[in-house]
């Protein structure tokens, strides 16, 4: 179906299956949270009483929407955009079929965009701010016999205050359509009354430091165990801490994404959980810094991946679809993926830990967005700046590093998280040096980069970053030899072809250069890749390339997929070609 401005809608492989589903069907049933996973799991996912309201307004219920689809998708059932200023209004039946007896009950949300107030049987139980992060309560003492679930949820994406990405009220070209409400699964558990709140991991190359976190905030008693394909062995905490080292460690990187799989019991509760041994650092090999993944040079040869789908928008429409995200980025040659401007559901970094896939995550922007400033000024080589007088807004900065500081806590878990992106081509970026001096502080194991493209300040010696990191766009790729720090391509290419029957706008194109054919597309990447980067790798000491980009989005062409993930664009045989030389310049280097 063509819509009044020329776009389409376009299912995944994935969101035509759904389609097909029974009435009573929930999506995305799978376990939330792998990372710290009890037995005691219900989905309150599916179909959803909505409506929206004026605030201060009575809900009057007269729609159904399927969460944890976001309202504007088609996924949803409803498919259009949401009239600004008023509340998103969602509601439903909820049974606690399992006695609590001396047992807590607690309900968690994914994610709603942007804040949420959750009421059960009328009674407020709290309110959340930020539209990424999850966030729970403890129902214990609201729970009846017969219970209605409300969550009232508004989007203030119009005061630039929180975190929005690429949300864009007059979505194109390289800004999305918005989204709005809830976007992540909504679930139940029940546990004892002393429970495991929290699991934090910190692993290098010889064994992982376990500490449990009781939700009483007393000390945990318990063992964590390690469960390998030999053995169980036993790990019994002290003051709450247990320190694992396996016999001969098996390091994970993404060619060997190999995963110890625990338990930790506490306190009569239990969860299963998991870690992973690598290092990262930076050395100098030969005579240039580089990059390092268990202490070897490592070649990052990545993808811009923005998470957008064309039928769920923020979401695929089952996990499945992160999976065939990763596993084709794998076959085709690619070890990483730059999760642009945009946090994911913890599915997708488990998918990555598992299968593979180093992640370079981006922090998510807020405040105003100038073209001039922030496109027009670099594009044309002015990109010194004193980001100390920039986006000045105090309650936007903190905003910003509240936001960043609640990324690093929810994601450093993650073995395939290798590194932070603060900045993104100036958008919203002020006092760098303090966001980084402030990360390291929350993170010190992984690669940071401040300014993604630019801006940087106008004395070298001043800019407070783990690397350098450049945009390439409309000129050959032509890098000066890294010397202080190791130097990262964090963006480049943008080749757009469009694929006629999978293109979500039929008038208007995004993309930095022009294909026909595949054939033209393949071609070009080829010269671009062995002509301009892998000089680049071999002669500056480039440690890490990030192309443009994994997936069309929207007005965007320029993805080696299409939107709806039906078709690939390049073949395998030439991007693992293209691959293989990378690798054997960046990793075999001395």
């Amino acid at each position: 179906m063509t819509k009044k401005d020329n776009t389409v809608i376009l299912y995944t492989p994935e969101g035509e299956s759904l389609k097909k589903e029974p009435k009573g069907y929930i999506p995305w049933n799978e376990y939330p949270r792998p990372r710290m996973e009890r037995d005691s799991f219900y989905c309150l996912n599916g179909e959803w009483e909505f409506c929206t309201c004026k605030q201060g307004d009575v809900p009057s219920y007269n729609e159904k929407i399927l969460v944890p689809f976001v309202p504007e998708s088609v996924l949803s059932g409803i498919g259009r955009e949401m009239p600004r200023g008023e509340r998103l209004c969602y509601r439903r039946e909820l049974s606690v079929s399992e006695p609590l007896g001396g047992k807590r009950a607690l309900l968690h949300i994914g994610a709603a965009d942007q804040i949420a107030e959750v009421l059960l049987n009328g009674d407020s139980l709290g309110l959340h701010t930020g539209g990424y992060a999850g966030f729970s309560f403890d129902i214990t003492s609201f729970v009846k016999d017969k219970n209605l679930l409300e969550i009232f949820v508004s989007d203030q994406l119009e005061n630039k205050i929180l975190p929005y990405g690429k949300q864009c009220y007059k979505r194109g070209g390289m800004w999305y359509t918005p989204v709005s409400g809830i976007w992540q699964t909504v679930w139940m558990e029940i546990v004892p009354e002393r429970y495991i709140s929290d699991i934090k991991i910190t692993a290098d190359g010889e064994g992982a430091d376990v500490s449990v976190i009781m939700s009483d905030g007393s000390v945990a008693k318990g063992f964590v165990t390690l469960h390998t394909p030999e053995c169980d062995s036993y790990f019994w905490m002290d003051g709450g801490h247990a320190r694992i080292c396996p016999e001969k460690p098996r390091l994970w990187s993404p060619e060997d994404p190999y995963l110890y799989r625990i338990s930790v019991s506490a306190d009569g509760d239990r969860v299963r959980s998991y870690f992973a041994l690598r290092t990262l650092d930076i050395r100098r090999v030969g005579d240039v810094p580089r990059l390092c993944l268990n202490g070897k040079p490592y070649f990052f040869h990545g993808l811009l991946d923005q998470g957008y789908f064309s039928d769920g928008i923020f979401l695929p429409a089952t996990p499945d679809g992160y999976e065939r995200d990763i596993l084709t980025a794998k076959r085709l040659g690619f070890n990483m993926l730059r999760k642009h401007i945009k946090t994911e559901p913890e599915r997708f970094y488990y998918d990555c830990d598992r299968l593979g896939m180093a992640v370079f995550q981006d922090m998510i922007n807020n405040s105003d967005y100038s073209f001039f400033r922030d496109t027009a000024l670099p594009t044309v080589g002015i990109k010194k700046l004193n980001d100390k007088r920039l986006h000045k807004n105090e309650r936007s900065r903190a905003a910003f590093l509240s936001a960043m500081d609640e990324t690093v806590e929810r994601l450093s878990f993650h073995p395939s998280m290798v590194y932070w992106t603060i900045f993104n081509e100036g958008w919203g970026q002020f006092d760098h040096a303090a966001a980084y001096e402030r990360l390291k502080k929350l993170d010190e194991t992984r690669f940071v980069d401040s300014v993604s493209g630019w801006f940087t300040p106008k004395k070298a010696s001043e800019l407070r970053s783990d690397l350098e990191s450049f945009h390439v766009y409309f000129k050959p790729v032509r890098l000066k030899k890294a010397e202080d720090k190791p130097i990262v391509l964090s963006e480049f290419g943008g080749y757009s072809l469009k694929i006629e029957g999978h293109t979500f706008n039929l008038k208007d194109n995004y993309g930095y250069s022009t294909m026909k054919t595949d054939k033209e597309l393949e071609d070009a990447l080829e010269r671009l890749y062995l002509g301009e980067v892998l000089p680049a790798v071999k002669e500056a000491g480039l440690s890490a390339a990030v192309y443009t980009q994994l997936s069309d989005v929207e007005d965007e062409t320029n993805g080696l997929l299409t939107y709806d993930r039906r078709v690939v664009k390049v073949g395998e045989e030439r991007m693992l070609s293209i691959a293989d030389a990378l690798y054997e310049a960046g990793n075999n280097c001395k």
